[in-house]
């Protein structure tokens, strides 16, 4: 089997991840950037470095027209879209409701939400019979994120919902949709939110006593995509250390 595989917002953290191990595992990356062209070309020359196949493809999976010209990209390279993780995400620093603006709510909710949307839409159109999606939603989902990120956390409950009605639209095509939900995982978004060291202060809050890895995630999410799992659709993989 030709397996296909995009992996968007793959440049850094648990994308990176994902991408470097589907690579391992034979499959035909796209490294989906936004902006900085640098981490995806270093993702790329890792993998090519390892006897993988990848190659980077800027777009914005928010936006309909950059995500059909992205799945045509992916289509001239290697052919069909077989697996899709939508990984894109963006997270602001941590306020509380009130402190919200609308513009700041829509942002996320665009760019988590409707980007997932749009490459579930594009990649089934490409897999007439057969195939797996993995959205990467979050523990905040669950949680709510109060005081922090409930923008994000509806964002990521918004993106479950979603995976659970495709899961069941798509069954009979036998294309599976599953998500995993991480919890305190070290990686940079933690950074974007304005708490670079969030990991080291809720660690003893965490059962596990410590937070997650990129690593940690991509194993899960190749799982899902894998045929070890093909008998797992619309289901959540919590990976947030027992929390």
């Amino acid at each position: 089997m030709n397996k296909v595989a995009l992996v968007t917002g793959a440049g850094r953290g648990i994308g990176a991840a994902t991408a470097k191990l589907l690579a391992k595992q034979d499959y035909k990356v796209c490294v989906n950037y936004h902006t900085n062209a640098e981490t995806a070309q270093q993702v790329v020359a890792e993998i090519e470095a390892q006897g993988g196949t990848a190659f980077a493809f800027a777009a914005d999976v928010s936006q309909e027209n950059e995500v059909i010209q992205l799945f045509q990209a992916i289509n001239k390279q290697y052919g069909k879209v077989t697996h899709l993780v939508n990984n894109a995400g963006i997270l602001f620093t941590q306020s509380t409701l009130a402190d919200l603006s609308v513009e700041r709510f829509n942002k996320v909710l665009i760019t988590n939400v409707t980007s997932c949307f749009l490459c579930c839409k594009e990649a089934i159109k490409q897999m007439p019979s057969g195939g797996a999606i993995v959205n990467v939603s979050s523990a905040a989902s669950r949680i709510g994120a109060p005081n922090e990120y409930i923008d994000y956390a509806a964002s990521k409950g918004a993106m479950d919902s979603l995976t659970k009605g495709l899961s069941l639209e798509l069954a009979e095509r036998n294309i599976r949709v599953n998500a995993v939900r991480p919890g305190f995982i070290d990686t940079e978004m933690h950074a974007d939110g304005g708490e670079p060291n969030r990991i080291q202060r809720l660690s003893p809050q965490i059962p596990l006593k410590r937070g997650g890895t990129a690593a940690e995630v991509a194993n899960s999410i190749a799982w899902l995509l894998s045929t070890e799992a093909s008998y797992i659709t619309g289901t959540f993989i919590d990976i947030a250390g027992g929390k």
